[in-house]
């Protein structure tokens, strides 16, 4: 039925099967296939799922670096060796 303001209203309308939707023009070209749900997960998102994986923080342990950096006992040769052998490693990869 069709209301159209409060005087002209028409009788019973046909029923009709229910349509079915079409996929655009461009959507075989483009790779998406109809009646597919889709899921994007912003960079943020992806971002707070990896933090929470991440372990816990070891606040006994962050103490000791600290009190060894104020003591200036943290920074060795062999420490900074084993840094640049990382980085050159990443670079290398």
């Amino acid at each position: 039925m069709q209301i159209h303001g409060l005087t002209q209203i028409h009788g019973p309308q046909p029923v009709s099967a229910p349509h079915r939707t079409q996929a655009p023009h461009g959507a075989a070209a483009s790779g998406h296939t109809t009646g597919a749900d889709q899921l994007d997960i912003s960079q943020e998102a992806d971002m707070i799922s990896r933090v929470r994986e991440l372990p816990e923080i070891r606040a006994d342990r962050v103490a000791e670096i600290r009190a060894a950096i104020e003591s200036g006992t943290y920074e060795t040769s062999d420490k900074l060796e084993v840094a640049v052998g990382r980085l050159l490693d990443e670079f290398s990869s």
